[in-house]
């Protein structure tokens, strides 16, 4: 069946991209999101012209065990945006100070506030 393979490769994608964040492993997001874009693109258009409320219980055991993986990948995906956005805050307050830091000093310097 079709959806099976396709289902079969976005289950293979996804369990690649969740080892590859759990090493920290980020070179081959985009391949990742390029291939999980393709497989849904893939399911979707075969969910369209197929009867979904006939599905067996294979297939629906198979959907929900795939619910799980997703929202695992979508569990580990949400740490590592929050981790880059605690360090891209870090380094745009510690920009922000040093510029700001600089710019008085020097400023003080020239009007002779300085030591």
């Amino acid at each position: 069946m079709m959806l099976m393979k396709s289902l079969d490769r976005l289950e293979e994608t996804l369990d690649m991209e969740t080892a590859a964040l759990m090493a920290r492993d980020l070179s081959n997001l985009e391949e990742f999101n390029r291939r999980k874009s393709q497989c849904l693109l893939e399911i979707s258009r075969i969910v369209r012209t197929a009867e979904i409320h006939v599905l067996d219980q294979k297939a629906t055991k198979r959907l929900q065990d795939l619910q799980v993986k997703i929202e695992a990948n979508q569990d580990i995906l949400r740490r590592h945006m929050h981790a880059v956005q605690e360090v891209a805050g870090i380094i745009s307050n510690a920009i922000q100070n040093a510029e700001s830091d600089s710019t008085y000093s020097a400023h003080m310097n020239k009007a002779s506030f300085g030591a």
